[in-house]
């Protein structure tokens, strides 16, 4: 089976996306989703990607809850920034903040969720010092968006992935 699908999982996600990014399940739109989900993780072989170990799949759903929490909440903080009385009330900036999470997929994930987040951008990694530069557009307290961070993402992705 493995040889087959040497990913499982991700032939389940790229045939689910091709369906549902068609928007049909007539015979050609299966065909592509099939082909795309033999084809790819095909290719992902060749190219010698790692396999990704998930440690704790149920902290994968507490992460999605908090993420999604927290896209809706930016959302609105952001609207009302840009479309309310706040606009010269903010003060944007750059915080660095100090990361022990070293697992690649870790790390990628965590740039996803912060780049999703409205209002936070992931400038840059280093990886040498662990040490992770982010903007802020609404930037009150330095030490809450470290503690964010760390204690909101970091641990879980940590808890999920190392």
């Amino acid at each position: 089976m493995r040889r087959i699908l040497p990913y499982p999982i991700l032939s389940l996600g790229l045939f689910v996306a091709s369906i549902l990014l068609s928007a049909s399940v007539a015979p050609p739109s299966l065909a592509l989703a099939v082909l795309l989900a033999l084809l790819a993780p095909i290719i992902m072989l060749a190219l010698g990607v790692d396999r990704v170990r998930v440690k704790a799949p149920m902290a994968i759903m507490r992460l999605a809850i908090d993420v999604v929490g927290d896209i809706v909440r930016s959302n609105w903080a952001v609207s009302h920034i840009i479309l309310g009385r706040r606009r010269h009330e903010r003060t944007s900036g750059f915080i660095h903040i100090p990361l022990d999470l070293r697992d690649r997929y870790g790390l990628a994930v965590l740039a996803i969720i912060i780049t999703s987040t409205p209002g936070t951008l992931w400038v840059e990694y280093e990886s040498a010092t662990g040490r992770l530069l982010l903007h802020v557009l609404d930037l009150v307290d330095e030490e809450t968006w470290v503690r964010l961070i760390k204690d909101r993402y970091e641990r879980r992705l940590m808890e999920i992935f190392e």
